[in-house]
């Protein structure tokens, strides 16, 4: 079974346990996660919301701001600091 094949038959309970297991670092029977298994329910999560959801309910999701970061007229002043180690 490819990826994709793999893909079309996820649905919100199967991806709900995925990420349950991510955040666990474990399987509902207590088996640990390897890092092979974390990526790869990472992949199939992201790539499943991404078409099945609206951005808003994607996993890290974050709304845009309504105005950039400072005062577009407050000037910023970047101070650099020198780090001697010893």
């Amino acid at each position: 079974m490819s990826f994709e094949e793999l893909l079309n038959n996820l649905n919100p309970e199967i991806i709900g346990s995925l990420k349950r297991a991510i955040e666990l670092g474990k399987w509902p029977n207590g088996v640990v996660l390897t890092e092979e298994q974390r990526k790869l329910c990472v992949e199939a999560v992201v790539t499943w919301e991404r078409g099945n959801l609206p951005p808003e309910a994607q996993v890290g999701y974050v709304p845009p701001k309504d105005s950039p970061c400072g005062d577009k007229d407050e000037a910023q002043t970047l101070q650099w600091i020198s780090v001697t180690s010893g």
